[in-house]
Formats: structure tokens, C-alpha cells, sequence
């Protein structure tokens, strides 16, 4: 299995990627957002219609002005009339486009909510079914900063073509178009300079300010990460008093992240800085063609008062490109994330036509299984066949790294076999969907994992639909009730992130009473005593006792005192099955695997009713 974490997988160098490899991404990232934006087609297209029409009207604004100056400049006192005329229209342009500017702003806000939760919900959807292998080697505060940081930056992508490009691309060619068909000196100069003023912007964005961007954005998920690794250890931060150690490790991974984002933000402002030397030298030129056409007689006054308006116009959507061409470049790298998870097949997939598992007896077997961890080198099992007939409570024990857990997490399908096949009831683990599969097969781990949530709903995890009855009979039998009346709220009271509130015997028990709930024919116990007091061992060893009857169980046992009453006992050794029996019949083999753990434990004064 590779040691490298996927999040330092991804921490490699934007600025090393290809030129085609950038073009792929904008094109992907389009792709992305028009899928969203086409879910709701009548309000997408609205949008357009809403958008298109505010800007024809804020282009139509400077010609008024120019038209009022021109009415006012030919006009009298004692007629006013065209004067009044031209005003209204003036002031009838700048309300209209200051209310089909709201129409836009209420429709885009409804297309951004819905195309938002549907970007969390789709991303969420993957991430949760990627592998345990994917999870264990990501960052969990990496990956929903990720998350959502996508979901903003498709809303900040959004606001921006609507608001800013799209509006600010109509206003350039129509305004170069109607000066081109008037004066086409003006027009030629204008669309000259907003030609240059674009392509100088996109590539200072794209080849100076872009890379730093990605960099620090790297760096940003890092930062993330460490904060969330740190926090969620809290307890063994307290524990080896080391709150100085990781104020050092984030100082550092925040130092990373603090040049390279200065870098970034110093790069965007020399690049504003550019486009504002280029933004007065289109004005000068603008308005120095407009002197000369009026001083030749091919301009009036209102002619030169609509385009001082409408230079300020355009200098002011063109000012807001150079943000927008940023913008969009930021918020392209941030949906990148999101991308790679949307795209990204899954490690554990369900083949095609995949159908749920029936599981009636829980017959396990296993036939001819050879699998080996990614990077491993070579294959744990090899050729491995062993049948676990319903019913039966088998323990599985051997040396750290002999294959227990493994053996467990393939019948889970947490990982796919190289060559062979695990059978349930006949029924190949590969070729049933997994919800099914996972449905049918209930499990209490080591570090039961609970959610900050309530003791009820932790317990009712595997079965939700149970009642408060249900609940309560389940938490009995396996003797939560023992210290529910302690807590504040009873059942309601929240257990803390991860279960924290609840001490560990406290936890095994919600695990415990989950399994017992959940009621399915297969029960995997991994070590479920391993790290608990007498008292607590002995209250969870009843209940386990109480869970696995009728079902076929397979015990993972640190402890070899907890499997003495097994059916069946499999002892492991470097992914081989060397011994397989009751204890009574392993202990009579001499020095056997079994036989030589057990005695290990006893010289060590780990159990002492094992030579009872």
C-alpha cells in the first residue's frame, strides 16, 4: 500500500503543468458550471434575456446624455419641450436599467442556491463513496475545504460572467460598433485598444498571476488539513502536552502559505497596475479623436458629452475585466478540486447490473483469494480457501500484520481480490451492490466511531427507522442503560465529536447496541475488548454474547480469552490459515501458533483465566 498521502500527491507545482493541460481545465471547468447552469433551463435562459436587455439599455444611457446636451444646446426657454422630451428618456434609460439589473440579480440568486446545494450534494455523494483506503490517506479538513470552496467559488464564477463579462463583452462591441459606423477613426481606436487591453490582461493573468494563485491556493488546503488533524487529536495534543509542537507545525505550514500568497496578491495588484496605464491611454486617445472630429465639424457638443460617458463607460467595464479575468482564473483552480472528485471513478466500484445481496443463512467463503495491498510488493493471501458455515462464531487471531483484519475488510469489500472469490450465501461480494452488502453485515470495531449526535440516533444509526421502544430494548441488552440516567438529556444528549463525552467502555456499548439493532445476519467484532477495564469487559462481553447468537460471527481477538467459547478458531500467519479448531484442540497441539500465544499472554500477565 503507497505511504504518500493523497493530499501531498496534489501539492505539486501549478506552474509545471502544460499549457494544454490549462486549456483542458477551462474547458472542463465550463463544462462543469454550464451543466448546473442547463438544470434549470427557463431560469437560465431568463438570465441571458434579462442580461442582454440592462445592457443594451446602460449602452443607451451616454447617447441620451449626449441627445439632452444637443436638445438643451438648440433648445429656448419658451420651448422646452424637446428638452423635457430628451431628459425623460434620459432618466426613463437609467431606471429601467437599474431595475432589469434587480430582475437579474433575483434570478441569478435562485440559479446560484439551487446549482450550489446540487455541487455540495453531488461532491458529497462522491467523497462518501470512495474508498476506506482513499479516506485513510486524505486530509479530512483538506477535503471539505475543498468541498466548499468549490461550492463559493461556482457562485463567485457565476456572479461574475453575469455581472461582469457577459455584460461588459456587450458593452464592447456594441459601443466599438456604433462609433466604427459614425466616425471609424473613433471606432478603429476604441476597438483597437480594447483589443490590446484584453489580450495583455488575459495573458499577464494567465502566465504571471495565475501560478502564484494555484500555489497559495495549495498551500491553503495544507493549512486546512493541519488545522483539522490537530484539532480532531486534541485529546492526545493534551495528553503528551504538546500544544507547543503543533503551534510550530502550523507556524510553518502557515509561513509556506503566507509568502506564497503575498506573492499571489502582489502579482494581482502589478497586473492592476497595468491595466490602469493602459485604461488612461485609451481614455486620452478616445477623447483626443473626439476633440479632432469636433474641431473638423463632425461632432457636436452632445456628441462630445456622450463620449465622455461613454469612455467612462467602457474604461469601467474594461477596469472590471482586468478583476473579472482574475477572478475567473481563481475560482477555475478552486472548482478544479471539485472536478477531480466529480471525475475521479471510484476505487471500489459496483460492476454493472450489480444487484443486492440476499443474505439468509450467512454462509462465508472464501475461494482461491490471492490480494495484496497497492505498493505492497507482494500478495498478503495467496490462493486462500476457507468456508464459514451459517451460524457458526469463529475467531480469528494471530500476529499483528497475519491478515485478520484484511480477511474482515474483504468480506466487507472495503477492498477488491486480485484473483478468486468471496461468497455470501453464494453470492460473489463483487458482484452485489455494497449498500446491500454493508446492510448485511454489522460490525463493532475497536474505536467505535461516533457522530455528535444524539445517544439515540447513534444507536439507531443502522436501522434509523427504529423506534424510541426499539431503541431503548437494543441500548438494554447491551447495557447502555447502565449509564444513560447519568447523562443531562438521557437518550437526546449529544455524545460529542467522535463520541468524546461518552468514556471508551461507554462507546463499545452504542456500538454494541448499533449492531444489536441493526439486527444482520453477519457480525464482524474487531478486537471489540481489546483496550477496556474488567467492568467494562465484562458488561460487553454479556452483551456481545447476546448479539452473536444465530449469527455468523467473526471475532477479531487480541484478548485469546474473549474466543475461548468460539465454534471455531482460525489462527493467521503471514496471510495463511496455519491452524484451524476449537481451543481445546489447539491448545493440545504443542508448539502451535495458538498454543504459543496463549502462553505469551499468560508469562506476560495479559489474561489469567485463559489456564482455567
Amino acid at each position: 500500500m503507497s505511504d504518500t498521502p493523497v493530499a501531498a500527491k496534489e501539492a505539486k507545482p501549478a506552474d509545471k503543468r502544460s499549457n494544454s493541460r490549462s486549456s483542458a481545465k477551462y474547458a472542463r471547468v465550463l463544462s462543469f458550471v454550464s451543466h448546473y447552469w442547463l438544470q434549470w433551463p427557463w431560469l437560465f435562459g431568463g438570465i441571458l434575456v434579462a442580461r442582454v436587455g440592462s445592457t443594451l439599455v446602460d449602452v443607451s444611457v451616454p447617447l441620451a446624455s449626449g441627445h439632452l446636451v444637443d436638445a438643451i444646446a438648440a433648445g429656448s426657454r419658451d420651448n422646452t419641450g424637446p428638452v423635457l422630451r430628451a431628459m425623460a428618456i434620459f432618466v426613463g434609460l437609467g431606471a429601467l436599467f437599474a431595475m432589469s439589473r434587480q430582475v437579474v440579480g433575483f434570478l441569478v440568486n435562485r440559479l446560484s442556491a439551487r446549482s450550489i446545494t446540487a455541487i455540495g450534494r453531488d461532491a458529497f455523494a462522491k467523497v462518501q463513496r470512495f474508498s476506506a483506503e482513499w479516506h485513510a490517506n486524505s486530509f479530512a479538513g483538506s477535503t471539505v475545504r475543498k468541498i466548499t470552496r468549490g461550492m463559493t467559488s461556482y457562485d463567485t464564477f457565476t456572479d461574475t460572467v453575469c455581472f461582469g463579462l457577459l455584460p461588459a463583452f456587450i458593452v464592447v462591441v456594441g459601443v466599438s460598433a456604433v462609433f466604427w459606423w459614425r466616425w471609424p477613426i473613433l471606432g478603429m481606436i476604441v476597438a483597437g485598444s480594447i483589443v490590446v487591453f484584453l489580450a495583455v490582461t488575459v495573458a499577464v493573468s494567465v502566465l504571471y498571476v495565475r501560478p502564484a494563485n494555484v500555489e497559495a491556493r495549495e498551500w491553503d488546503s495544507r493549512m486546512s488539513g493541519t488545522l483539522a488533524d490537530s484539532i480532531t487529536a486534541n485529546q492526545a495534543v493534551k495528553g503528551f502536552a504538546g500544544e507547543t509542537r503543533e503551534d510550530r507545525l502550523f507556524a510553518e505550514v502557515a509561513g509556506n502559505w503566507e509568502w506564497r500568497a503575498i506573492r499571489s496578491w502582489d502579482r494581482s495588484a502589478i497586473s492592476g497596475i497595468l491595466q490602469s496605464i493602459m485604461l488612461v491611454t485609451m481614455q486620452f486617445a478616445i477623447l483626443a479623436a473626439g476633440v479632432m472630429l469636433w474641431s473638423e465639424g463632425k461632432a457636436t457638443p452632445g456628441d462630445i458629452a456622450g463620449l465622455i460617458a461613454t469612455q467612462f463607460l467602457i474604461t469601467g467595464y474594461l477596469r472590471d475585466i482586468g478583476q473579472h479575468v482574475r477572478t475567473i482564473q481563481r475560482t477555475v483552480n478552486d472548482m478544479d478540486d471539485v472536478l477531480e472528485f466529480r471525475e475521479a471513478d471510484l476505487q471500489i466500484a459496483d460492476a454493472p447490473g450489480a444487484r443486492p445481496i440476499v443474505v439468509s443463512a450467512g454462509r462465508i467463503e472464501f475461494d482461491n483469494v490471492t490480494f495484496g495491498y497497492e505498493g505492497a510488493g507482494r500478495a498478503l493471501f495467496r490462493n486462500l480457501s476457507v468456508v464459514i458455515e451459517p451460524g457458526q462464531r469463529v475467531g480469528l487471531v494471530g500476529h499483528s500484520g497475519a491478515g485478520k483484519s484484511t480477511f474482515v475488510k474483504l468480506v466487507q469489500r472495503f477492498y477488491d481480490v486480485q484473483e478468486g472469490e468471496i461468497l455470501i450465501d453464494g453470492q460473489n461480494v463483487a458482484d452485489v451492490t455494497q449498500e446491500s452488502l454493508r446492510h448485511a453485515i454489522g460490525i463493532v470495531p475497536q474505536e467505535p466511531i461516533l457522530f455528535h449526535r444524539s445517544l439515540a440516533a447513534n444507536i439507531a444509526y443502522g436501522q434509523p427507522d427504529a423506534s424510541a421502544q426499539e431503541i431503548e430494548t437494543a441500548a438494554h441488552l447491551a447495557h447502555v442503560d447502565r449509564f444513560v440516567a447519568g447523562l443531562p438529556k438521557g437518550y437526546e444528549t449529544l455524545v460529542g465529536e467522535r463520541g468524546i463525552k461518552l468514556s471508551g467502555g461507554e462507546r463499545q456499548r452504542v456500538a454494541i447496541a448499533r449492531a444489536i439493532l441493526a439486527a444482520t445476519p453477519v457480525l464482524i467484532l474487531d478486537e471489540a475488548t481489546s483496550s477496556l477495564d474488567s467492568e467494562s469487559e465484562l458488561y460487553i462481553r454479556d452483551a456481545i454474547e447476546r448479539l452473536s447468537s444465530g449469527r455468523t460471527t467473526l471475532v477479531i481477538a487480541h484478548r485469546l480469552s474473549t474466543i475461548r467459547q468460539m465454534d471455531r478458531i482460525l489462527v493467521f500467519d503471514e496471510g495463511r490459515i496455519v491452524e484451524d479448531g476449537v481451543h481445546a484442540e489447539l491448545m493440545a497441539r504443542p508448539g502451535g501458533v495458538y498454543r504459543r500465544l496463549l502462553e505469551t499472554q499468560m508469562s506476560t500477565g495479559e489474561i489469567v483465566e485463559a489456564a482455567e
